[in-house]
């Protein structure tokens, strides 16, 4: 939990306290999120679905009990931001209000985007179909993308192209050791 406050603390300059972090969105979305994702991996499908609703009324955030998450996701004013079913979010990804992560199919597969590790997504981004969004991306507020994003890569537009890319250091962390 220190971690998570720390993260918010960070990404938000603005807070002047530590108890603030109690007013954000993302705070209550996130712990809402937590149990109701519990509940979907015990086949309590209609109880993960009714708190992930509640949650999405109480603040414009909307996560499917399905997705997956990991740790220290921060969504910043985070109204209108849909995480689909079959999404999975690495660690420390940055999500700006009024973001997408949907499929672009009904059958039942992976059908929601692959987003890696220290990923920042611009307000109004749609991220939609099933593939990765590489580790430390960027993605550029209002852009579409429909396709694998690169490692350390920034896109923008509609549909999304590739306007920088950071070179690759294979030893910058430990997963290449």
């Amino acid at each position: 939990m220190n971690d998570y406050i720390r993260n918010i603390k960070n990404k938000d300059p603005s807070l002047k306290s530590t108890a603030e972090i109690v007013l954000y969105p993302t705070f209550w979305a996130t712990g809402f999120y937590k149990i109701a994702h519990w509940l979907y991996c015990r086949n309590l499908f209609f109880f993960a679905r009714f708190l992930s609703q509640t949650a999405r009324l109480l603040t414009g955030i909307e996560i499917h009990p399905g997705a997956q998450i990991g740790k220290c996701l921060f969504i910043d004013h985070g109204m209108g931001v849909v995480i689909g079913e079959t999404s999975v979010i690495g660690d420390y990804v940055t999500i700006y209000h009024g973001v997408t992560l949907g499929g672009t199919t009904t059958s039942k597969v992976k059908r929601h985007p692959t987003i890696g590790n220290h990923v920042i997504i611009g307000a109004g981004a749609k991220i939609l179909g099933s593939f990765f969004v590489g580790d430390y991306s960027r993605i550029g507020a209002g852009s579409v993308v429909v396709k694998t994003v690169p490692y350390g890569s920034t896109v923008v537009g509609n549909p999304a192209t590739i306007v920088k890319t950071k070179e690759v250091n294979f030893f910058e962390n430990n997963k290449y050791r």
